[in-house]
Formats: C-alpha cells, sequence, structure tokens
C-alpha cells in the first residue's frame, strides 16, 4: 500500500482477531517502522503513515480530534466540523500520509448505527480526498461494522488472525520463545508439552506467551533451568494471570 500509485480509490485493508492474538504488535510494528512525527524531525523526510487509535466511543468530532491530537496539533474546542475537517486534510496532505491506520476499529459498534454511518462516510472522504489507504485493525465483531456499510466493504480486503493449532507453525513458535528464554539448560518438549500449552492458552499469542514465561521464571526459582512436561501440566491459570501450582513452589 506504501508503494502503491496514488488512485482515485486506494486499497484497503481489514485485520480481525481476537483479543491477545497480537493485532496491537502489528501495528506496533508498522508504526515504528514508518511512521514518523512531524515534531520529532520537522524538517526531514514526510511521514508515510499515521496511526489512529479510536478509544472511547467514536463520532465525526472525536475521529478529527484524534486525528489531529496523534498529529500534534492544537485543538480548538469551538472549531466546527468543517475547520475540523480543513485543518486535518491539509496536515495530512502536507505530511504526506499514504497509510491512515485505524487500531480498536470495533469501538464503532459502541456508537449509534447514524453514528456509524458518519464515522464511515468520513473515512471514505479522507480516502477520496487524500487518495490514501485505510487499514483497520480490530476484534472479530469488527468485521460486522464494516461489512454494514457496502461502499466501504468493497474498498477493503480482510486478513483474519486465526487462533494456534497444533501444526507445524505452532512448534515452531513455542521452540523459537523458549530458545529466547533466559534459562541455562535445553527444555526439551514433546507432543504431550504442546498440547498442554494449547490446550491452557486456547491457541491464543499472548497466553502462549505469558505461560511459557511464568514457567521460566518458575524454572528460575526452583533451580530447574528448564521448562518441562511435567511443569506444563501443573501449570493453571490464576485470575488475570498464570501461576504454576504452589505445591511446587513449596
Amino acid at each position: 500500500m506504501l508503494k502503491h500509485p496514488r488512485t482515485t480509490r486506494m486499497p484497503s485493508l481489514a485485520v480481525y482477531g481476537d483479543s491477545g492474538m497480537g493485532k496491537s504488535m502489528l501495528v506496533e510494528k508498522f508504526k515504528d517502522d514508518y511512521t514518523l512525527s512531524a515534531r520529532e524531525k520537522p524538517h526531514g523526510p514526510k511521514a508515510k503513515l499515521l496511526v489512529v487509535e479510536l478509544a472511547g466511543r467514536p463520532n465525526e468530532r472525536r475521529l478529527f480530534a484524534q486525528i489531529l491530537a496523534v498529529l500534534g496539533a492544537p485543538l480548538n474546542p469551538r472549531a466546527t466540523i468543517v475547520e475540523l475537517v480543513r485543518t486535518t486534510v491539509r496536515l495530512l496532505d502536507d505530511l504526506g500520509v499514504q497509510v491512515l491506520v485505524l487500531d480498536e476499529i470495533h469501538n464503532v459498534l459502541a456508537a449509534s448505527w447514524r453514528e456509524q454511518r458518519v464515522v464511515f462516510n468520513t473515512l471514505r472522504y479522507l480516502s477520496n480526498e487524500l487518495k490514501l489507504s485505510l487499514v483497520c485493525f480490530g476484534i472479530m465483531e469488527a468485521r460486522q461494522a464494516i461489512n454494514s456499510d457496502v461502499q466501504l466493504a468493497r474498498r477493503f480486503d480482510s486478513i483474519s488472525l486465526p487462533r494456534w493449532i497444533a501444526d507445524k507453525e505452532f512448534e515452531q513458535l513455542v521452540l523459537a520463545i523458549v530458545r529466547n528464554l533466559p534459562l541455562k539448560e535445553p527444555s526439551v518438549l514433546t507432543v504431550k508439552g504442546l498440547r498442554r500449552i494449547l490446550l491452557v492458552s486456547g491457541g491464543v499469542s499472548s497466553s502462549i506467551f505469558l505461560m511459557l514465561n511464568d514457567a521460566a521464571i518458575e524454572a528460575i526459582e526452583t533451580g530447574e533451568e528448564r521448562i518441562t512436561d511435567e511443569a506444563l501440566e501443573r501449570y493453571k491459570p490464576v485470575g488475570k494471570t498464570r501461576r504454576l501450582s504452589n505445591d511446587r513452589r513449596r
């Protein structure tokens, strides 16, 4: 999309996935690689990508306010919608933004049907006026919001981030995480251990990382210095965090 020639209707992308599947990490990766704040380098090259998180209950005014806040522009609370539009379009054009990333797009569902239509109409307008691509990240329910606007949905290709399943890719993920843990001894996990990780985590990326991280802490505290199938079997979710059984700690 960054390399795509500027055309009347730019390609756009929607990325869906359950909470904890790594959407925010992808957004941060793109942000680190391609964004450039005018405040950081006012005389540097133009920005190509702008990331805006749709916090709260989006509406037209809040959308423009959030974009202007990311751009570091002062916001007049008494400004009319027309003034907000003019200022936003001018700044985005001056910076040369080619891709507008909207994180947490599912928050649009908290708005009324009319507000949703206005927000989507605004996004279409920005894409048309500035010839920029839209990239939206959200949970699976966000698909419903975007697809409800036929004109907007036609612009989007979509990618889903499915939960992990018992396959080679999942095994490679676990091995990559384990190899990077600060343990003195090599951890050798069998199919039994891998199945346990998948069962407890539900195939959610953040839960897999958390489980293995907690297992590594346990291994260091006990002097085991490696993760074993047995340690994973003892692992039990506790509230919002994961911890191994207290029996092992004692």
